[in-house]
């Protein structure tokens, strides 16, 4: 949800995987944007505040041609815990590269013993707002995209449905986006300017994971992509990621634990 924290202290076990995961993945997806095809492999990386994938052009030398995202999840329930923590399910563009990132999603956290839920947008560097036209419950089904509308005067279209309830959100802002690539994310945001516990959401599967790049709309397993395991500075694995669903649209994040 807001500035996201580089992991820059991993154990030194991650450091070699990303490495040589980086070196196959460079080596074969370094050539400009072809027309894809076919299913990828990803590339696995770690992160202190995220879980989930990020696709592009290509990793080692992105273009400015990724236009659109979507995505879908159910609204996880969160436990209630004696510390307070937080999680939130997204969808955004421009996040893997620079500090231009348009998100859309739902949070789930518990503060005080209390669980709440929401929807929210977010166009960093600006803070998160919180739709107050969407009541968010834990089972509701979410639906969320986010557009180029109008390239010239960078005005982009954010939406996003409790499909649920029928309560939606549909507003176009102007946003100087890197377009440099689009995710699809559960994290533990920044809190106070500090990182904060992630909540036991369970497991969430985020569904109909589609990127525009180069124009062309298709399910994010079909682009170059890196897969984000959530770690603590220990190195101790917070959230798992499998793989992409067979037609490449679809993936499940798995709660390991907040330690």
């Amino acid at each position: 949800m807001v500035t996201r924290t580089v992991w820059v202290a991993a154990a030194a076990t991650i450091i070699v995987i990303i490495i040589v995961a980086s070196t196959y993945y460079f080596c074969n997806y370094a050539a400009p944007s072809p027309a894809y095809s076919q299913l990828l492999t990803p590339t696995d990386q770690a992160d202190l505040n995220w879980a989930g994938y990020s696709v592009a052009s290509n990793f080692s030398d992105p273009k400015p041609v990724v236009t659109g995202v979507t995505g879908s999840w159910v609204v996880p329930q969160v436990e209630i815990s004696q510390n307070d923590t937080f999680s939130a399910v997204w969808i955004g563009i421009g996040g893997t590269f620079g500090h231009t990132l348009i998100q859309t999603g739902t949070e789930q956290d518990c503060v005080n013993g209390t669980l709440y839920y929401s929807a929210w947008y977010e166009l960093l560097p600006d803070y998160s707002n919180t739709i107050t036209t969407i009541e968010v419950s834990p089972g509701d089904t979410i639906s969320a995209s986010i557009d180029l509308v109008n390239s010239a005067e960078n005005l982009w279209a954010v939406y996003i449905s409790d499909v649920s309830t029928g309560q939606s959100f549909n507003q176009t802002f102007p946003y100087g986006s890197s377009r440099l690539s689009a995710e699809w994310v559960v994290e533990r945001p920044d809190v106070d300017n500090k990182l904060s516990q992630i909540a036991n959401f369970g497991s969430v599967t985020l569904s109909n994971c589609k990127a525009r790049i180069n124009n062309e709309l298709k399910a994010f397993g079909y682009f170059p992509s890196i897969r984000i395991f959530m770690y603590n500075m220990r190195g101790t694995r917070l959230a798992d990621v499998s793989n992409y669903s067979s037609n490449g649209s679809s993936f499940t994040v798995e709660y390991l634990t907040s330690q």
